[in-house]
């Protein structure tokens, strides 16, 4: 898994705002780029949390999880559609312990919530808000939190992210339990399934490379170095 940077020039995360124009993003979860969703984003929260536990001395890997991803999506939309929430827990009392074992986790289980008001956020922002806040952060560097489900939500003027981290008792079998809560399911992956290495080709990355040699380009360094400045 690739160790990605925690922080980046306010320059290219304002730029990538500019030129990428995001419309609204609904989290469905599925790899269609014709659709707007959020994958890109959940998936790359996954991948930042590996860091920070490796950054601790972690050797473990973190693997998405299912009945985690659901019940992160659960709150997601509940936080979204409910304003007065802005942490844990949700609009019908539930804890993230009560969410989880709904969802069918048989584990401990921990979570942070990302609450932006405005139409989307950048996982900069987003890591940023949990990096620096010291119970978060606990969270994320704990190396006993080895499974994860992320769920983003956005709306015109709401960005909601909650991430779920677990520690499983024993392996549970998947279930589509999405109906079971009052949800449509999400896209049921096996269980504990690694982040896709090939995601579906969108152009973005093409994007945030030109945004990130742009600096380069300006100063008249043409080629630009083999790799940009940290």
């Amino acid at each position: 898994m690739q160790y990605w940077p925690l922080t980046l020039p306010a320059m290219i995360v304002v730029g990538a705002g500019t030129v990428l124009g995001m419309p609204a993003a609904h989290a469905d979860g599925d790899n269609n780029t014709l659709i707007p969703n959020n994958k890109r984003l959940n998936d790359g929260v996954v991948a930042n949390v590996f860091t920070v536990q490796h950054q601790a001395g972690c050797t473990n890997d973190v693997k998405i999880n299912p009945q985690l991803q659901l019940a992160a999506q659960r709150h997601a939309r509940d936080v979204l559609n409910n304003r007065t929430l802005d942490g844990d827990i949700g609009s019908d009392g539930s804890t993230p312990e009560a969410r989880a074992s709904a969802a069918g986790y048989r584990g401990r289980v921990a979570e942070t919530v990302a609450i932006n008001p405005a139409l989307a956020i950048s996982g900069v922002e987003l890591l940023n808000q949990w990096y620096y806040n010291p119970a978060d952060f606990a969270i994320m560097s704990d190396c006993a939190n080895t499974q994860m489900g992320v769920w983003s939500e956005n709306s015109i003027d709401r960005t909601v992210v909650v991430a779920m981290y677990g520690q499983p008792e024993r392996a549970v079998a998947p279930t589509p339990l999405g109906s079971n809560v009052g949800l449509p399911p999400p896209v049921v992956m096996p269980e504990n399934v690694p982040l896709d290495p090939s995601p579906d080709y969108d152009a973005s990355d093409e994007i945030e490379f030109g945004i990130n040699w742009f600096p380069w380009i300006l100063r008249g360094v043409y080629p630009p170095p083999a790799m940009p400045p940290d």
